[in-house]
């Protein structure tokens, strides 16, 4: 546990949270302190949905850690029980109650006695486990739970009659999700597969049941659905496609896939859609894309996107990608394996100094991240493409941008050519005029103190186009700390010229 600023991944109650929040007539109630109820003020933001089942917060204060929690949680329990009628009530931990060491599953089974609704205390480890994986685990175990419980009375499984499939972790605040539950959903209507569940969004646990009768599931992320596509293969005996459909290469796969498991050949369709749907193939081929060719970019985010947009920028629009990492550690060997030889170097990290300092060193020519990586890019003046999660507003476009399948592709096109060439817009405004002409600035990403410039060198370096003026300054001052050099001059610039060319 530390204190930080900035977190890649949220804490372990959020993911929890999200997931409940999804499901139709499911109440979530957490067991935390007053200040860390702001869910519900993130989701109605960000998803701008008017109808959503709010989280209710059981407040730990004074009274509580006077008397103890049992009587208000069980309260808070049976109270939202009459209330709202809902079909599951899940109680959700925090670090707060970890730390008071109260027996939450007491609360949950002395409450059980007094309300119609199922109770389920999220079982994760608030300590041991960040907000997608305690997303994965509470997914697994809401289907596991209602599975079980129905599965008992049912002597045999029903399969639909024509090809269905599951598509499992499509859930709020993620990134892009709305979206790519449309592509996915054309794409499968295109190839004849019906759509049996999309879990947890807007799905009621009433209809969890259903799950085993499709014939396949679908886990567009690593990040949530894994685990509950694994156990459903376990129990059930249903494969599932874990490949994300991101990009042409990888579209193809997931298609063929789906056709090794229905038995089919849909090479056709594969072939119509990339030459005809998708402009990503011909745009690779175009004047327009070759001008990025050997360009270089740091690719930074999810497992799920980091490795899928490494594999894009290299294998279809040839552009080098110099550094690919990931903050999901707890799936560092699968990304390894998926961008080894796709990229320089990888780092697996979850602090974002170390991601900024990257990319301060490196000088890339455009970042895909996060909303952090865009923040130092603008700090370097280097182009970002925001392509993960953590996101900010922007990143909830109310058109249609899949991230995914054959659209998802020409968004992506788009993305990646806009993030390079607009790189440029400095340098033009500086030609013909406009607000946005910027002065030299220090964008150091160190806590050193600045060197000094003096008026001559601030000159010289003010005729230097704006697009790479920032580099050339980077670069002299490396130079003259390297010399342990204190004011630069006009000097100092030729000849930490002469030493970068030498």
């Amino acid at each position: 546990m530390k204190l930080a600023y900035w977190m890649y991944a949220g804490p372990a109650h959020i993911g929890t949270l999200r997931v409940a929040s999804s499901f139709k007539n499911v109440h979530a109630i957490m067991h935390a302190p007053l200040g860390d109820d702001y869910f519900n003020v993130m989701r109605s933001m960000l998803e701008r949905e008017r109808d959503f089942t709010p989280v209710t917060a059981s407040i730990v204060d004074r009274h509580v850690l006077a008397r103890g929690s049992q009587e208000k949680v069980v309260e808070n329990i049976t109270r939202k029980d009459q209330q709202e009628k809902p079909d599951l009530i899940l109680l959700t931990p925090t670090c707060t109650s970890s730390i008071l060491q109260e027996d939450l599953q007491n609360f949950v089974e002395r409450a059980t006695r007094q309300t119609n609704s199922n109770i389920l205390l999220a079982d994760v480890n608030h300590y041991r486990v960040n907000e997608f994986q305690a997303a994965d685990r509470t997914l697994e175990q809401i289907i596991s739970f209602y599975l079980d419980k129905t599965m008992q009375l049912q002597e045999e499984i029903r399969k639909t009659e024509k090809p269905s499939a599951n598509i499992l972790g499509i859930f709020t605040l993620g990134f892009h999700h709305q979206h790519d539950c449309r592509e996915i959903y054309r794409l499968l209507t295109d190839l004849g597969i019906d759509i049996n569940q999309i879990i947890p969004e807007g799905c009621f646990v009433t209809d969890l049941k259903k799950i085993p009768e499709a014939w396949f599931n679908i886990v567009p992320y690593r990040e949530i659905g894994l685990m509950a596509a694994q156990y459903l293969e376990k129990k059930y005996n249903m494969p599932y496609v874990s490949i994300t459909p991101m990009g042409l290469v990888e579209t193809a796969s997931w298609i063929r896939k789906i056709a090794r498991i229905l038995d089919k050949n849909y090479e056709k369709y594969i072939d119509q859609q990339t030459r005809f749907v998708s402009q990503a193939a011909w745009f690779s081929r175009s004047i327009d894309c070759q001008n990025l060719t050997g360009k270089k970019a740091l690719v930074f985010g999810d497992a799920t996107h980091a490795a899928s947009m490494t594999k894009i920028l290299v294998r279809e629009m040839g552009i080098n990608v110099c550094c690919a990492g990931t903050y999901c550690k707890n799936d560092a060997d699968w990304f390894r394996e998926q961008v080894q030889g796709f990229c320089d170097q990888i780092l697996i990290t979850e602090d974002h100094t170390q991601v900024g300092n990257m990319i301060a060193q490196i000088e890339p020519a455009a970042i895909f991240g996060t909303q952090m990586e865009r923040h130092v890019g603008k700090r370097l003046d280097i182009p970002c493409g925001v392509i993960s999660a953590p996101i900010h507003i922007q990143n909830f476009p109310l058109s249609y941008r899949p991230f995914l399948g054959y659209e998802g592709t020409n968004q992506i096109a788009d993305l990646v050519y806009n993030s390079f060439t607009l790189g440029m817009e400095d340098h033009l405004l500086e030609i013909f005029g406009g607000h946005d002409v910027k002065t030299v600035i220090t964008k150091n990403l160190s806590t050193d103190e600045n060197l000094l410039w003096n008026l001559e060198a601030q000159t010289e370096l003010q005729k230097i186009p704006g697009f790479v003026r920032n580099r050339i300054k980077r670069n002299t001052e490396k130079f003259a700390r390297s010399k342990q050099i204190k004011e630069i001059t006009v000097e100092v610039m030729y000849a930490a010229k002469e030493a970068l060319a030498g």
